[in-house]
């Protein structure tokens, strides 16, 4: 390297062994510049200021000695004079003047950068830490970076600002914390073309999901504008998940997506003041759409897959879409510091006690519960008030609450997305926090007991007063596995990734209602048919719930397919049995517009429901829309492990007749390994259980249905209810026989009712019949596990 440039490293020079001499994200950068362009993957160019030149600059400066009295003896306890003396080192460092020979060695490769580009070019000037970006620690948000840099000396004013952050409050704290000596890390700058996101969008995205650790997902987030406000949790982002086993297979689909609010974006400034940036509100049109396309999404999942292959760890990386050429650019990537890092076979399971009075809504970020006083804080200057072990409660945080957010019992924040600022720190702390409530800070009052929750799906809660609560260890490692395959009950996708980590062998029984009644909400022949929608109130919110859909249907199908593949892919390869839907007409009437296409009966539960409505005209097209949903999760998503159910079907012509029609919708049993099973719930699939054999792949036992049709028991109904007893000795006969059948005809038998997970002696029974599998409760699966392996032992299994 000559002389003239031994300051400047090109993107093309380096590789990620550079980081003592770039830092670990301008090392990155240049290492994904080499090597991944050649895979497509679009990095912007630039080149790195060296952490030498950092030295050089204090060196000449003679700035060494004041800087070590004012941060050899800091105190990270002391706020205030930590901030006091922080302040003081960002004054000295930036007042240090840019020696000559570095000032030029910079104006010459910003030069060269302009005229790689040929057009007005701006840039973005980002810190680079030497021990930043590490596969143990982030140093996420540490130091400082400026967009939209226009001409030369706003660059050398940015890059002595990006110099001195080294020593924001944030910065000198997090060292102390994690063990880092200040003197012997360096700031590296990396100065690249400004990705015009500003005209389109950006993000953050993962190679695992962040809340669960679950590896063969590819978790993306987004927004419009620049990706600070992504970052800082300053706008609540879309969502977007990929499944990567079924992608490297070549199926390209959306697993899943969630919209955001995205109520402002970051865009260049109009040059009326002198930021180089400002925010503005979004249009209503903006907030109702998807920052990104599904193909967008796809490429992005590409690059996560590209870039984590290379890099042999999962990865956190920063993304942005260029309004200009439209490409989609990787500005960012880094070791993924949180899930990627837990070690040990431990399940730590949290669980509520009790219900109560929930507050607000957000993010789950985490899995856990924790209860304590609330403190909200509306700025940096009063975070003196805060005490450990109470909840922060916040509009949102930058890096510079992280002081405090280390002491928090929660954190609870108005704004952001779960890739945000508080949501990495607080993963990183390994401290609950639900963000993106909106009206956190006011619906919250400071010095009220709350319980904050995020154990109960990917929405958390927050709790008025002290709610009871539980935490369960259990090492998986030396768990053994029963001969009896132990399945789970299974309704609500967002749980899927983080139950997935439990002992098991698929899902027994995926409940579609929940999905139907939790995302979609609408009567399916309400979404076909408005116009006998005889209610304006309903139309309005039929139509908002539709709206950006091509059709009303197509609406139903993607929410069922997203939902259904969410858990399929959580459990892949293993089977997860989907049961078609199961509403009674009195619940169908309940789903919005369901009123008008349902029947008054005066005993639904053995009424119109299950296989009787699928072929009746009063319901075949919804049953299409089902269909239609399985068929994109087994043809389009690639998750052939789902195998379909058939619930309450009476009578062999029924099975028939909905097996025919599922054949024309384009599922017959068989093509391209389409397993079908039938509920086994109605003592006529016990009496003709040979018949049924011929035509179903396996039959899974409803044990509340069979119980009440063997005992004539309405379960409905309170004044019988002591005499609903799946232990009755007809009930288990029925059972017994059921199994026996199965095994006969060569066919699966499981059964996936209440009875295993509410008496142990009810799994034990099951056992010592040969049932080949039995569906429980996912907080009763270790527990039963358990008792299996003892019984097996006995039984000489």
């Amino acid at each position: 390297m000559s002389k003239q440039n031994q300051y400047i490293r090109w993107f093309e020079e380096l590789t990620i062994n550079d980081i003592p001499l770039v830092g670990g994200k301008n090392a990155s950068l240049g290492e994904m510049y080499r090597e991944l362009a050649s895979e497509g993957v679009i990095v912007p160019n630039g080149f790195a200021i060296t952490a030498e030149a950092y030295r050089y600059m204090l060196d000449q400066a003679g700035a060494w000695p004041r800087l070590h009295e004012l941060l050899d003896c800091v105190d990270d306890n002391d706020v205030e004079e930590l901030a006091r003396r922080a302040q003081q080192a960002r004054d000295l460092v930036y007042a240090a003047p840019l020696p000559a020979d570095l000032q030029q060695q910079i104006l010459d490769a910003f030069r060269q950068l302009q005229q790689q580009y040929q057009e007005d070019l701006t840039v973005a000037v980002r810190s680079s830490a030497t021990a930043e970006d590490l596969p143990t620690a982030s140093f996420a948000g540490q130091q400082d970076t400026y967009l939209n840099i226009r001409g030369g000396q706003a660059l050398l004013d940015a890059c002595k600002r990006c110099f001195a952050s080294l020593f924001t409050d944030r910065a000198i704290h997090y060292r102390l914390d994690q063990g880092f000596d200040h003197f012997k890390i360096g700031l590296s700058i990396g100065v690249m073309k400004m990705v015009r996101s500003d005209l389109a969008a950006s993000g953050v995205m993962f190679s695992l999901d962040t809340e669960s650790g679950f590896n063969d997902a590819v978790f993306i987030t987004g927004a419009y504008g620049l990706g600070e406000n992504v970052v800082q949790g300053a706008v609540d982002p879309d969502e977007f998940y990929v499944h990567k086993p079924t992608f490297a297979k070549g199926y390209r689909a959306v697993l899943r997506r969630t919209l955001g609010a995205k109520k402002i974006k970051m865009i260049y400034s109009d040059g009326r003041t002198r930021e180089p940036i400002r925010n503005v509100a979004t249009s209503n049109y903006e907030r109702r759409q998807f920052c990104i396309d599904d193909a967008e999404v796809l490429q992005l999942a590409d690059y996560a897959l590209k870039i984590e292959r290379h890099y042999g760890r999962p990865m956190d990386m920063e993304w942005a879409k260029d309004g200009l050429d439209g490409k989609l650019y990787i500005v960012q990537a880094r070791p993924e510091t949180v899930a990627s890092q837990k070690v040990g076979n431990v399940l730590e399971q949290y669980q509520l006690k009790q219900v109560g009075e929930v507050i607000v809504k957000g993010h789950a970020v985490g899995s856990k519960i924790a209860v304590g006083q609330a403190r909200v804080i509306d700025s940096v200057a009063k975070l003196g008030s805060f005490k450990p072990g109470e909840v922060l409660v916040a509009d949102m945080t930058t890096p510079d609450w992280e002081p405090v957010m280390k002491t928090a019992a929660a954190i609870v924040t108005n704004r952001g997305g779960r890739t945000c600022h508080a949501a990495i720190i607080a993963r990183e702390l390994g401290v609950p926090a639900v963000i993106g409530c909106e009206s956190a800070t006011t619906a919250i009052t400071s010095g009220s007991l709350v319980t904050v929750s995020c154990a109960e799906g990917d929405v958390g809660k927050v709790y008025a007063g002290r709610l009871d609560f539980e935490v369960k260890h259990t090492d998986l490692s030396q768990l053994q596995r029963p001969k009896t395959k132990i399945m789970l009950n299974l309704g609500n996708p967002e749980l899927a990734f983080k139950l997935s980590f439990l002992p098991n062998d698929g899902v027994g029984l995926a409940r579609m209602e929940f999905i139907i009644t939790e995302y979609i909400k609408a009567h399916p022949l309400a979404l076909i048919h408005p116009e006998k929608v005889a209610d304006a109130g309903e139309l309005e919110q039929l139509q908002q719930l539709t709206e950006g859909y091509a059709k009303p249907e197509e609406f139903f199908i993607q929410r069922l397919a997203e939902g259904v593949g969410t858990i399929a892919a959580a459990f892949h390869p293993k089977p997860v049995v989907v049961r078609m839907s199961d509403f009674k007409t009195n619940e169908y009437a309940t789903l919005l517009g369901g009123r008008w296409f349902e029947r008054d009966e005066a005993n639904p539960m053995i009424g119109f429901r299950g296989a009787s409505r699928y072929v009746h005209p009063a319901y075949a097209e919804g049953f299409a829309l089902e269909c239609a949903a399985m068929k994109r999760v087994r043809e389009q998503m690639g998750l052939k492990n789902v195998v379909l159910m058939i619930p309450f079907c009476r009578r062999i012509e029924e099975a028939e007749r909905v097996l025919a029609y599922m054949a024309e919708l384009g599922l017959k049993r068989g093509d391209d390994g389409l397993e079908i099973y039938v509920m086994c719930e109605i003592p006529n699939n016990v009496i003709l259980i040979d018949e049924f054999a011929k035509l179903f792949d396996g039959f899974s036992i409803g044990s509340n249905d069979l119980t009440q049709l063997t005992l004539g028991v309405d379960r409905d109904s309170e004044i019988v209810a002591n005499d609903f007893d799946e232990r009755d000795a007809g009930v288990k006969t029925m059972i017994k026989w059921a199994v026996e059948g199965a095994r006969r005809n060569g066919r699966h038998s499981g059964l996936c009712g209440q009875a295993p997970s509410d008496y142990p002696e009810m799994a034990e029974y099951l056992v010592e019949i040969g049932i080949d599998s039995m569906s429980l409760n996912p907080d009763t699966v270790l527990l039963t596990t358990q008792r299996l392996l003892d019984l097996e032992r006995k039984l000489g299994r």
